[in-house]
Order: C-alpha cells, then sequence, then structure tokens
C-alpha cells in the first residue's frame, strides 16, 4: 500500500501499478508459505530420522518456487503490469519479517 502511494505521489500511478503491486506481494506472500509448509514437513521427516529426504525436499521445493516466481513475474511483465511495482514487493519480504520480529512479544 506503502509503494502504490508513493508512486501516487510521485504522480506515476496508473492500473498497471496496482496491478504489478498485487501480483507481486501475491508472489511473495505464496513464497514463503510454501516455504514454511515445506521447512515443516521437512522438520517432521528429519524428526523421523529422514534427514537426507528432508533435504532433498527443501532443496526441490526451492527449486520449484523459484522457477514458479518467474513464471508468474514473466506471466506479469507479458500482460502489462508495471515492472517496478511487480519486483519491488519481492525486496520487501525480508525488511518485513525482521520489523514483525522486533516487534513480536517475548513468549509468543
Amino acid at each position: 500500500g506503502i509503494m502504490v502511494g508513493v508512486f501516487a505521489a510521485l504522480n506515476l500511478f496508473q492500473w498497471n501499478v496496482l496491478w504489478g503491486a498485487l501480483a507481486g506481494s501475491a508472489v511473495m506472500i505464496a513464497n514463503y508459505f510454501f516455504m514454511a509448509v515445506t521447512v515443516s514437513l521437512a522438520a517432521d521427516r528429519a524428526e523421523r530420522g529422514e534427514v537426507e529426504q528432508a533435504k532433498k525436499m527443501v532443496q526441490t521445493s526451492s527449486v520449484f518456487r523459484l522457477l514458479a516466481m518467474g513464471l508468474v513475474l514473466f506471466l506479469g511483465i507479458k500482460l502489462g503490469a508495471n515492472v517496478i511495482a511487480l519486483v519491488l514487493p519481492l525486496a520487501f519480504a525480508r525488511p518485513i519479517l525482521m520489523l514483525a520480529e522486533f516487534f513480536r512479544k517475548k513468549g509468543d
């Protein structure tokens, strides 16, 4: 939302900026969701002693998630989404997660 507001403040807002921001945000959220699911499943496998299978699961997931992200970004660009608005949410993920950790209460 802040990024779209900055585009609007700079008088650069167009509908392709909004669609790019939504698509980029969806890609980022899906990436972290599937990463969390995979790591959880891999941890369960590792707990059962299947360490190598767990390691392969995480590696395979990483490759497929990267390919899926690339495909969605490619399609977004081909469909006319603003490239900056499409890619920038991917860079926002880590700072947002760090801020969330900073403000999380002890014991949560």
